[in-house]
């Protein structure tokens, strides 16, 4: 049998012969594609085109490249949505004080108003009080009997006792305006605005657990110091001044222990109003959503209150100075009715600097708390993800960012 011819196929059913295989001949030298271009060389067969990245968002769809900046492979970083006064993810530091001012700044009649209506109930109560104990202390100049004595001491007794159950008052109201006012700032979150009104129509049906839970702190903060100054005496009593060496530090250690509780149930009025929760409930869920981060919580509250008392003091020294040098030169020579004059005027000044700053602080104050609860609700729960939700679809316009709205066909918030 004869062989093929070279370079000729062999019968049908047989393999090509040599030099006849079929190939993929590559371009012509100098027909090459150019560097960069698309490539002349045929895929090798079941591979495609990769799959492509996404473009940048913001990015138009179909144009060539990347954003200028941007990684390559890498989508372009995107800051989190920032509707109302803080951004929707957990806060730091400077992002609570700035949001702190910007919501009494866009919510002023409401909480700058509020608070100075109690403040200025407190310091008119406090002034009436120390004006008149200090007339009762110019009165025991002129006792000349054990009998007259005390017969004057039983109205400064009684003022004395007027004062602390003022102070106790004040830290009620203080109490629930603080839970009232976390309404504008839950609101602030998401840029809606909040009305004297407002605020105090969504807050109405809260007032009642608000002072519940602050009578149950204020009487517990009684007992236990009522305890811890028994407990005093009675060592003092029992050892002398040796017990000194023991009541010291059982007072230092009080201090932290009512610092540390405090701490841990400041959050309570704001989740009262917020979340619509009982007395227990708020409580409880103060204590659990400050757990492991205490440290962070009495960083921020320190040196809040330190800012906010050097700012108080800057206004209120160069007032009382000014008291001071307009006395002195009115009245040299002071006599008791020139006196009395002076301690008046000077008490209705420093009442009237006392509750303006009083309010400011007390505003302040009151949003730094709410803010740290917003901020430990998106730490722990992801509200900054139901907030977005929120400022998408405009959803609850006139209720509390954060309460337990349910949209239709959606689950309840906070989850269980």
């Amino acid at each position: 049998m004869s062989q093929p011819e070279h370079g000729h196929n062999r019968p049908p059913g047989g393999p090509p012969a040599w030099g006849n295989q079929p190939q993929n001949n590559p371009p012509a030298w100098g027909n090459q594609p150019q560097w960069g271009g698309a490539s002349a060389w045929p895929p090798p067969p079941g591979y495609g085109p990769g799959p492509q990245n996404p473009p940048a968002p913001g990015w138009p769809a179909g144009a060539p490249g990347w954003p200028p900046g941007a990684p390559y492979g890498q989508p372009q970083y995107i800051a989190p949505p920032k509707p109302g006064v803080i951004p929707l993810r957990p806060l730091q530091f400077g992002e609570i004080l700035d949001g702190s001012f910007q919501t009494i700044r866009r919510n002023a009649a409401s909480m700058f108003g509020s608070a100075l209506i109690v403040q200025a109930l407190g310091a008119v109560i406090i002034g009436v009080i120390t004006f008149l104990m200090f007339q009762m202390t110019v009165t025991f100049e002129s006792v000349d009997s054990r009998a007259e004595f005390d017969q004057a001491m039983g109205p400064f007794i009684a003022l004395a006792a007027g004062a602390m159950g003022a102070s106790v008052l004040i830290g009620l109201l203080g109490s629930v305006l603080q839970g009232v006012l976390a309404v504008p700032v839950a609101r602030s979150v998401l840029n809606r605005r909040t009305g004297f009104a407002q605020m105090w129509k969504l807050a109405g049906k809260r007032i009642l657990p608000l002072l519940g839970v602050a009578g149950l702190l204020t009487v517990g903060g009684l007992l236990a110091v009522a305890a811890v100054v028994g407990i005093a005496v009675l060592l003092i009593t029992a050892m002398g001044p040796g017990a000194v060496l023991i009541v010291l530090p059982l007072g230092l250690g009080s201090v932290v222990v009512f610092v540390w509780i405090g701490l841990k149930l400041m959050l309570a009025p704001a989740v009262i109003v917020v979340e619509h929760t009982g007395i227990y409930d708020g409580l409880l869920r103060s204590w659990r959503l400050t757990r492991n981060n205490w440290w962070r919580i009495f960083g921020i509250t320190l040196v809040v209150a330190i800012m906010l008392g050097i700012i108080a003091q800057i206004v209120q020294i160069p007032a009382s100075l000014a008291i001071g040098f307009i006395g002195g030169t009115v009245s040299p020579h002071p006599d008791e009715q020139s006196t009395a004059s002076l301690l008046m005027v000077s008490t209705v000044v420093s009442t009237a600097i006392q509750a303006l700053v009083g309010s400011v602080t007390f505003a302040f104050q009151s949003s730094v708390s709410a803010l740290i609860y917003m901020d430990l609700r998106m730490r722990r729960e992801g509200l900054d993800v139901e907030l977005m939700r929120m400022a998408e679809t405009g959803a609850n316009p006139d209720g509390v960012p954060g309460g337990p709205f349910v949209q239709p066909g959606t689950a309840a918030w906070p989850p269980a």
